[in-house]
């Protein structure tokens, strides 16, 4: 009986730990979106600085993507 209630202990945080990392993802996910869109609308209205606004989206890519992967190891680590 003891040992039924650890396995569904168990996946209930395992279930737990999916469903937070699932909505962690979200907001990383728009603000790529925002970002990328953003970018090739400058692109599109001033060409001759594309490169800047190249650089300045791949910067914004890159820190919104780390708060994915915090989000991501946070959750591994909330799993005994």
């Amino acid at each position: 009986m003891l040992a039924q209630i650890d396995h569904a202990e168990n996946g209930l945080r395992a279930i737990g730990a999916g469903l937070g990392y699932g909505l962690a993802a979200i907001g990383p996910g728009v603000g790529i979106g925002i970002v990328v869109g953003n970018a090739i609308t400058a692109m599109a209205r001033q060409p001759e600085s594309a490169g800047v606004a190249r650089t300045t989206m791949f910067l914004g890519i890159a820190f919104t993507e780390a708060l994915a992967l915090i989000g991501f190891v946070v959750f591994i680590l909330l799993l005994p």
